[in-house]
């Protein structure tokens, strides 16, 4: 076509669009929300990068991009830690949405899980709602036409093997990290400390607990620790060897001469078995005894499958005295059968009348609970093979554990988000409060969701902890307690006593109803007062000094202008 056919509209907010009529109408816009994910800083789809292709579409398509959902360093495997694609699905859902479509760079950024129904079923959640989704580099109208849905699950399909193949990439260049004499994973046991090396070898230092490399050409090794945690561990294998004591008096005795373990506790008889099987006081480096490939469950790999280098370090312990340890432990603690696992479980039953976790790890003629857990799966289930029935509460461990790792994850990524924000925040493990700025209290608790016999969900909260804190957080969880939906963020006196919460509670309850918790991080922004927007009644000119920005008096004010 000539190019003096083409007639240009202007078009509010973008700029011109190429009209083939040459009439004068203007071009209806669609607005539209981005979504952007990248798992790593070092990744080739940047954010950035993400974001200008989607402009680009956006001009093209005639599209205002009103909102923007991202997940930045977060894995695309599943939907738990990806508070951008978890705010986008209950936006949509909650009708809060005010756009049509959502723009994703490709089918790999919506997810790489490994289930693609499971893909598929978030993209259907959004269509159900009126909400459709477009990729734009792909090479497809997602159309709901049969070529792009087959185009598009062989993408779903490809992006969870991309995954797949990583993961056996990261895990070969580990294991040669190994080899190498390397350190991979977490903490170094009682005894030793991680030291940081440059690539040729050379001391940067010793790592303290939670602090990480922040080099890729940097190395761990391990080294020994203090001489008195040496000492210590000479007099765990010898003594156990003298004495034949069992792992739980070995415990006792440990924590009668005062002496902490690696986790600053006092010891249990899964600490010191810890320490009289570790093959690195021997200067042994073992790996790999335990995996989770790609986001899934922990399993307890056979040991033809472990990584073992010797002589990686210096050892504490004599070789000799090492291997007779492991012999009085199979002779203290022999195989037992499933059979005789669950008699020494009936016959404890029978002597107390009831059992718990304690009890067994306290009892020598049981093994360690943790040990039911790994032969039968759950507790519960041993429980259920002898025919005892507990109460029904303690059901629910596995998923109180779940609810508060992610609890504590929540806590730390919000610390986070306070300290990019200039404020100052610390988790009170004591008190379990966190406090902001030292002025500041807030609660954070878990709002588990049970569904009514009518189908109404429910959240039950524990509004009324002593001392009662500024400002009580409940987290509010869908059904199937998985994924968050939405968080009561009230001042604590407002929601005291309330101890039942239901979908529809009544505006005063319900407007401090938010997605994110972006009111506690507004909370803690810094930010200089005596200017102007802060000159009124309640807040008199002050010296031009910085101070922290909050209303003592009345957090209600806040958290309403925060939505």
């Amino acid at each position: 076509m000539p190019q003096a056919d083409i007639a240009w509209a202007t078009v509010e907010s973008v700029g011109k669009v190429p009209k083939l009529d040459g009439g004068n109408q203007t071009v209806p816009r669609v607005r539209a929300a981005q979504y952007v994910r990248m798992s790593t800083e070092h990744q080739t789809y940047s954010i950035d990068n993400q974001a200008d292709a989607i402009r680009d579409y956006a001009d093209i398509m005639a599209y205002d991009i009103v909102a923007t959902y991202e997940d930045l360093g977060r894995s695309g495997l599943n939907l738990g830690g990806r508070p951008g694609l978890q705010k986008l699905l209950a936006d949509v859902e909650s009708g809060r949405a005010d756009f049509e479509t959502v723009v994703v760079y490709d089918v790999s950024r919506w997810g790489r899980f490994q289930n693609i129904d499971e893909s598929a079923a978030y993209e259907y959640r959004c269509q159900m709602a009126g909400v459709r989704i477009e990729f734009c580099a792909e090479q497809f109208a997602n159309d709901g036409s049969i070529g792009s849905d087959v185009l598009k699950a062989i993408k779903r399909s490809m992006a969870a093997e991309q995954s797949r193949m990583l993961s056996q990439k990261v895990f070969i260049g580990q294991a040669r990290l190994i080899r190498l004499g390397f350190r991979q994973g977490g903490k170094a046991a009682f005894g030793l400390r991680r030291l940081l090396v440059d690539q040729h070898g050379r001391s940067k230092g010793i790592l303290s607990s939670h602090e990480y490399k922040s080099q890729q050409t940097d190395r761990i090794v391990l080294v020994l620790g203090p001489p008195d945690e040496i000492a210590t561990v000479k007099w765990i294998f010898s003594h156990f060897v003298r004495t034949r004591k069992t792992e739980l008096e070995m415990a006792r005795l440990l924590n009668k001469r005062g002496v902490l373990s690696d986790l600053r506790r006092p010891w249990t008889r899964e600490s010191v078995h810890s320490v009289l099987t570790n093959e690195n006081y021997i200067g042994n480096s073992v790996w790999n005894k335990h995996s989770a490939r790609l986001r899934s469950h922990q399993v307890r790999n056979p040991p033809e499958q472990w990584v073992r280098v010797e002589n990686v370090l210096e050892p504490i312990v004599d070789r000799k005295l090492f291997d007779r340890a492991q012999i009085v432990l199979k002779t203290i603690y022999r195989h037992m059968t499933n059979d005789e696992m669950l008699a020494a479980l009936r016959a404890l039953l029978a002597r107390r009348g009831a059992l718990s976790l304690a009890m067994i790890d306290a009892d020598p003629g049981c093994p360690p609970a943790q040990r039911y857990q790994w032969r039968f799966g759950t507790i519960v289930k041993a429980y259920e093979l002898i025919g005892y029935e507990p109460s029904k509460n303690y059901r629910f461990i596995g998923v109180n554990r779940h609810l508060e790792s992610m609890r504590l994850q929540i806590i730390r990524d919000l610390v986070g988000a306070i300290d990019k924000q200039g404020g100052v925040a610390a988790h009170d493990m004591a008190m379990d409060l966190l406090r902001i700025n030292e002025e500041i209290t807030v609660a954070i608790t878990m709002g588990r969701c049970r569904v009514s016999g009518f189908g109404y969900p429910r959240w039950f909260s524990k509004a009324d902890k002593r001392p009662l804190p500024d400002i009580f957080v409940l987290i509010r969880m869908n059904p199937g307690d998985l994924t968050v939906r939405d968080y009561l963020i009230a001042p604590a006196h407002e929601i005291a006593g309330k101890s039942e919460l239901h979908a529809i509670n009544g505006i005063p309850l319900d407007s401090y109803i938010f997605p994110t918790l972006n009111p506690i991080v507004r909370l803690a922004e810094r930010e200089p007062v005596g200017g102007v927007a802060w000159q009124s009644s309640a807040y008199p000119r002050t010296p031009p000094t910085v101070r922290w920005k909050r209303v003592a008096t009345d957090m209600r004010a806040i958290l309403l202008l925060a939505h």
